[in-house]
């Protein structure tokens, strides 16, 4: 498995490791535990390794085009120093093979964060696609990603002399120390936060500033098993769970990262054709009204037993403090809907209910 250029600190600190795309990463560090983690995020300040993150570069005279062709978001809409959520589809099917961050640099650059497991393949189709002069370069373990998330985070950040006042989306590219940073208005978390693109060389300075000027306000390392839990509060979908190449981005209800008047993108010609005919599966919120506690591959069922879909992902909400997912339904089943969900054999009670979960907002 490939590790962090901070592996060595996660040890110091009692992290409890696990396989996530390939590589080992802290799922949650001795002495707090996913709760305590999720809920520093939540009130102060949490602080990820998620140097897992896939980082590609695409340059060349037209490159910013050349995205904006392939990817299914218009990157027309933003300007220079701003990023976009997008999204990166098969031609033939719609399917989603990953959604990623656009980092628009120029019209020549274009910064791109896919997912762990989906950076190679987003990589080799837009280099085999690619025009002439267009280079796509896979930097995965060319640099770290630390992201620093919750109310708080724009006051640590300020302390060590980082830019933490630019809108949401949006990056400043700045010498900190010597060392080159990217620091963005970006999270996974559905708090106020950041995310610092750093050479993996220079990581651990990085992190450890961050931790130490972070012990002011409460803050914490946290692991990916927090990571996952504030993320399903917010019905962020996770790729490989929720999304994946047989799941479109009509079904998953991510019709707003499409630029639908785009002439060209991947997938656009089978995904403008569902979006009219409409899916017959639609990516949905659950609660539960009990103790039940969802999770991926279990079945939904309505009120008279006969199956609607699958749980995609499932937790416990710490916030909540019940059981919440994310789950593929038939299209008509709407917002308010009683369902059930089979748990080891026990037909446990939901509510269908548009995420997010909780009332946190990234971009406050």
């Amino acid at each position: 498995m490939t590790r962090s250029p901070l592996h060595d600190r996660h040890v110091a600190r009692g992290a409890k490791f696990a396989q996530f795309a390939g590589w080992e990463m802290p799922l949650e560090y001795a002495g707090a535990g996913v709760l305590k983690e999720h809920a520093a995020v939540r009130s102060a300040v949490g602080i990820f390794d998620v140097s897992h993150l896939g980082k590609a570069r695409v340059s060349g005279p037209g490159a910013a085009a050349y995205v904006d062709a392939t990817l299914t978001n218009a990157l027309t809409k933003i300007e220079p120093g701003q990023a976009q959520y997008t999204l990166c589809c098969d031609d033939r099917t719609g399917g989603i093979v990953d959604d990623l961050i656009a980092y628009l640099r120029g019209p020549d650059e274009v910064f791109l964060v896919p997912n762990a497991a989906n950076c190679a393949e987003v990589v080799r189709r837009l280099s085999v696609a690619a025009p002439a002069g267009v280079e796509v370069v896979n930097l995965h373990e060319d640099y770290a990603i630390i992201a620093v998330q919750g109310p708080r985070s724009g006051e640590l950040l300020s302390d060590l002399s980082l830019p933490a006042d630019h809108s949401y989306m949006s990056f400043v590219t700045v010498d900190w120390d010597g060392v080159p940073l990217t620091v963005c208005r970006t999270g996974y978390t559905g708090e106020r936060g950041y995310e610092i693109v750093t050479p993996a060389e220079d990581a651990g300075r990085v992190w450890d500033a961050l931790l130490e000027a972070g012990a002011a306000y409460g803050a914490l390392p946290c692991g990916l098993g927090a990571r996952d839990t504030l993320r399903t509060e917010m019905g962020y979908p996770l790729h490989g769970q929720d999304i994946s190449l047989e799941v479109t981005p009509v079904e998953a209800r991510l019709g707003w990262a499409v630029g639908w008047a785009k002439p060209r993108f991947w997938g656009r010609d089978v995904l403008v054709a569902q979006r009219e005919s409409g899916p017959s599966r639609r990516l949905r919120g659950i609660v539960s009204q009990g103790r039940a506690i969802p999770r991926p591959g279990m079945t939904v069922r309505d009120v008279g037993g006969a199956p609607l879909g699958t749980v995609t992902s499932g937790t416990f909400s710490p916030t909540l403090r019940c059981g919440i997912g994310l789950a593929l339904l038939d299209a008509g089943v709407g917002e308010g809907a009683s369902v059930s969900v089979d748990v080891r054999g026990r037909q446990e009670a939901f509510v269908v209910r548009q995420p997010p979960f909780v009332s946190s907002s990234p971009t406050r």
